[in-house]
C-alpha cells in the first residue's frame, strides 16, 4: 500500500469546482480532504487569490510516478496550461506531490527532478501545511519534522496569517 499527500490549488475559473475535479479525478484512492483555504498568490504577487486544500491517498499497487500522472491528469482535466515565463503563475488546478510513503510505512525519497519527493519546498508553505493538519494533526513532513513546529517557523508563520479558512465550501472524497 502506498500513501501520499497532494496539494491543491486553484486561482483561475471556478476554483472550488477546479478542487472537486481534482479529487474525483483521483477517484476512490481519496481518503482524506483537508478543509478549503483561501490564500494569497505565493512567489508571484500578481495573481487572484487561491484556494488551496490537501488530500490523503492510498493505492496498494501505485508508484510515485503513478501519483505524478494522477496529479498530471488532474491538472489536465482542468485545462491546465503552464506558462514557462511564470513559474509561479496562475493556474486553473495544480496538483503537487507533496509525500508519499511505502508499504513498510517508510517516506519515500527521490532527488529525480521530474519528481523530488519529500517536495523540496513543502516545509516553506503555509498553504500546504496549514490543511494537511487538518487531516493530520500529528503529521510529519519527512526530513523536516512536525507540520505544527514548520507552521509557526519563521516566514512560514507570517505566510499563516494571510490564509483565511472557508468552511463555506467543502470537497468531499468519493472513498
Amino acid at each position: 500500500m502506498t500513501r501520499a499527500v497532494l496539494s491543491l490549488g486553484s486561482n483561475l475559473g471556478d476554483r472550488l469546482a477546479h478542487l472537486r475535479s481534482a479529487v474525483a479525478v483521483l477517484g476512490d484512492t481519496v481518503r482524506l480532504v483537508s478543509g478549503v483555504y483561501e490564500t494569497p498568490p505565493w512567489g508571484d504577487p500578481d495573481q487572484p487569490a487561491y484556494l488551496n486544500a490537501v488530500v490523503l491517498a492510498e493505492d496498494p499497487a501505485a508508484t510515485p510516478y503513478d501519483w505524478l500522472e494522477r496529479a498530471r491528469a488532474a491538472e489536465r482535466a482542468a485545462g491546465r496550461t503552464r506558462d514557462p515565463e511564470r513559474r509561479y503563475g496562475p493556474r486553473t488546478l495544480d496538483v503537487d506531490v507533496i509525500a508519499v510513503w511505502g508499504d513498510d510505512d517508510q517516506p519515500v525519497r527521490s532527488d529525480d527532478p521530474e519528481l523530488t519527493l519529500p517536495h523540496p519546498r513543502a516545509h516553506l508553505r503555509a498553504f500546504v501545511l496549514r490543511p494537511w493538519i487538518d487531516i493530520q494533526p500529528y503529521g510529519r513532513l519527512p526530513g523536516h519534522g512536525w507540520l505544527t513546529d514548520l507552521l509557526v517557523a519563521g516566514p512560514v508563520a507570517a505566510d499563516a496569517q494571510e490564509l483565511r479558512p472557508r468552511p463555506d465550501l467543502e470537497i468531499e472524497s468519493t472513498a
